[in-house]
């Protein structure tokens, strides 16, 4: 450990001791934080909504407060975007995280005022830092540069000038402290470019030569970064260029696809990855052991946490249970409530435990069905709405379909299979795919981003399913009836390869 990070470490010292203490008093902080939440927004107009001032325990909380997604929340939303105060959070939240849409809307808003973003946000990201170098004593962390990758930020439309959206990276580019702006690169004008060509090949340009020890952002985009980077200096790994890099930080999206191609692109045996989940709705977890794929849920960010069990999810009957109350291995909704002003949210990703001494997740999918493989969310939803449109544009008409993720390794990148069966065909089925491809870019903002260029998502592929392919596909599996139905999205390929197989098979519904 060079000189300057050990002076850093030193000062870490009782931070760890805190953290460390999530094993044995996680009840007693999370019932703190459950406290100041209410307290602090007591006196908005959820708060007395609610009767947030005489809440006094975690039971009371259950009772007086509902289970919201953004839909319910979206008018209170609205009002802080036009510049209201004291509607989920005391006072003007003058920053909004815009993450992928919803049944109703391309985009959601989601508040960041500034307490949220320094208790929680950058506090998860020094806990990363400070956990890394505990495990890694051999860290020149501050001896060398930490690469950033992450998106832009502009004024909102329905907002005064000084309201801001962007990606939650651009967030934290714009309101990063000084310790994090004294290491990082590249500048902070390219980081926040919002033209994606121009701002990749600035980044490029900027950090080519530069000493990097460390990498942060989504593993799809980061991958994007590295290969054009290495045409550009014509190198054939990324220790050749950076011999001091250490560690890749890591989060949005699974890392199990790219693993692989990270460590050609890397050999080295200096090099480790480390996994965070720091959503736009707020930092919950660390992967504080590098040996083991669990995350530390992270307890005392401002965020009380429930959980309702995922076999009784969206039923009448469904209850949530504070953290004590959850089981080893079994798949939970994650609710959060936060200084950012979301009060028993469903987050939408699901989580199983690992460990309940300190307590750990793996974070095992999302409540709806969707594609996440490459950042992107696309849901149901998008997808009912992007073929409607292709259908009445072409002439069409659908029976059944199903989606999933098609890696390309060696690329880096990959694309969206898509599996139609036809009631009518449309006369030119490229035709029908390209217009699909737009409106789902047209529906949802991180599939337009993703898609932006070729960069991370190539043009979606379509394959025309033979007429009952997928009735006698259901049958197979034992699932004909009202209640089963073909799994539209899918975020491995698993199903769309199992029902593929079948599509040469002879057509045998009766009729």
């Amino acid at each position: 450990m060079d000189y300057r990070t050990r002076i850093i470490s030193t000062f870490t010292k009782s931070r760890l001791r805190a953290i460390d203490s999530f094993a044995h008093k996680a009840a007693e902080i999370q019932h703190r934080q459950l406290m100041r939440i209410l307290s602090r927004a007591a006196d908005t107009v959820v708060g007395n909504r609610y009767g947030f001032g005489n809440i006094d325990s975690k039971e009371a909380f259950a009772r007086q407060v509902p289970i919201h997604d953004y839909e319910s929340l979206q008018e209170e939303i609205e009002l802080m975007l036009r510049g209201s105060k004291d509607i989920l959070c005391p006072g003007r939240c003058l920053w909004f995280a815009k993450s992928s849409g919803t049944t109703n809307s391309k985009s959601k808003f989601i508040p960041v005022p500034a307490d949220h973003l320094h208790d929680c946000h950058y506090q998860g990201s020094r806990d990363t830092l400070w956990l890394y170098l505990r495990n890694r004593p051999d860290s020149r962390f501050f001896a060398t540069k930490a690469l950033v990758l992450g998106g832009s930020h502009s004024s909102v439309a329905m907002g005064g000038k000084d309201i801001k959206a962007g990606d939650l990276s651009a967030i934290l580019v714009e309101n990063m402290p000084w310790l994090g702006n004294s290491v990082r690169v590249p500048s902070k004008q390219t980081l926040l470019m919002s033209e994606w060509t121009e701002k990749m090949q600035a980044v490029i340009r900027e950090v080519a030569h530069a000493r990097v020890g460390s990498l942060s952002g989504v593993p799809s985009w980061v991958l994007v970064m590295i290969k054009e980077l290495l045409a550009a200096q014509n190198c054939k790994t990324l220790s050749d260029l950076w011999p001091e890099l250490e560690v890749f930080f890591h989060g949005g999206i699974s890392f199990s696809p790219y693993k692989a191609q990270y460590e050609k692109l890397i050999p080295s045996s200096r090099m480790q990855y480390m996994e965070t989940y720091n959503a736009s709705e707020g930092f919950f977890a660390i992967q504080d052991d590098p040996q083991d794929s669990g995350l530390l849920l992270m307890l005392d960010y401002g965020v009380y946490y429930e959980f309702v069990p995922m076999d009784t999810f969206g039923s009448a009957h469904a209850e949530a249970v504070p953290l004590e109350g959850v089981d080893l291995g079994r798949n939970y909704a994650m609710l959060i409530s936060t200084l950012g002003g979301l009060y028993r949210y469903v987050l939408g990703d699901t989580v199983r435990f690992t460990s309940l001494h300190p307590y750990k997740i793996v974070i095992t999918g999302r409540t709806k069905h969707y594609i996440n493989a490459f950042g992107e969310e696309l849901m149901v939803d998008n997808a009912d709405k992007a073929l409607a449109s292709a259908c009445k544009r072409c002439g069409a008409q659908i029976v059944d379909y199903t989606a999933a993720p098609h890696f390309f390794p060696e690329e880096g990148k990959g694309r969206h299979d898509w599996l139609i069966e036809f009631a009518v065909e449309p006369t030119d089925p490229m035709e029908f795919a390209r217009v699909l491809d737009a409106e789902l870019q047209q529906l949802n903002s991180d599939y337009e981003a993703k898609r932006y260029a070729d960069m991370t998502l190539l043009p979606l592929s379509l394959t025309v399913a033979r007429r009952g392919l997928f009735h006698d596909w259901l049958a197979e599996q034992g699932k004909l009836g009202g209640q089963h139905k073909i799994p539209r999205l899918s975020n491995t390929p698993e199903i769309i390869t199992s029902i593929l197989e079948m599509n040469s098979r002879p057509y045998t519904q009766s009729q």
